[in-house]
């Protein structure tokens, strides 16, 4: 995955993403012990892991969702924006079976929902004025499944205004322009560059591995060829 974003994203701000993911996950998950901990008085709470890169790599996964939301994955047979609903819904159901892998449950739901509120809100992005990612493609919504829509869209729009409502103002204000022209990256056309570079960038890794293992079955055969 991070062979995927470091070519887009920039080696600067891949490492910012990690630290930053890593820094805020680590918070929330600790508020939450200490929360849980006074409210049930259960010890187990406090042994909590904070950090790890199971938070980082579930931001990867949304960072993929929003570089290439409608590349499919032939391995999966699905596009790769429903990746990190996919994986929050298997790690949930797995940890109604196995206890151990529900202690870190809470470390991969706070990295996909920082991760997105990084890309959706404060990541800088050189072609642009403004910070993160506007579009209606990478909306809080976009992670669940139609019918569920109408009801999680009136929350997310609520939170959207306590977190985000006077960054919302000052950009309304500007209404996206400068001298009555679109910021860069504002309107559908730079959500759309950003989204084919990402694709591009994955089919040329796709191409290398295959090139790679196509090598590597010649070199195979030559060597057996040799042996007898």
């Amino acid at each position: 995955m991070g062979k995927l974003l470091e070519p887009i994203w920039g080696s600067k701000e891949f490492l910012k993403f990690i630290f930053v993911i890593n820094f805020l996950n680590s918070v929330c998950v600790f508020i939450t012990a200490i929360a849980l901990y006074y409210i049930t008085r259960l010890e187990n709470y406090l042994y909590m892991p904070l950090s790890g890169f199971h938070g980082v790599l579930a931001g990867f996964v949304v960072g993929i969702k929003q570089i290439v939301p409608d590349q499919e994955l032939s391995l999966l047979k699905i596009k790769a924006k429903w990746l990190p609903s996919l994986m929050l819904l298997i790690s949930i159901a797995i940890s109604f079976f196995t206890p151990e892998s529900a202690t870190y449950l809470p470390t991969l739901i706070f990295g996909t929902y920082m991760s997105w509120i990084y890309l959706r809100y404060l990541q800088r992005k050189p072609e642009a004025k403004h910070r993160g990612d506007p579009s209606e493609d990478f909306a809080f919504f976009t992670f669940f499944p139609e019918f569920l829509r109408p009801i999680i869209d009136p929350i997310a729009s609520i939170f959207h205004r306590m977190l985000c409502g006077k960054s919302e103002v000052s950009v309304d204000a500007e209404g996206y322009t400068l001298g009555g022209a679109p910021l860069p990256g504002s309107d559908p056309i730079e959500a759309s560059r950003r989204r084919e570079k990402g694709a591009r960038a994955l089919e040329e890794r796709l191409a290398a591995e295959r090139l790679a293992a196509g090598k590597k079955t010649e070199e195979s055969q030559i060597d057996g060829a040799d042996n007898v």
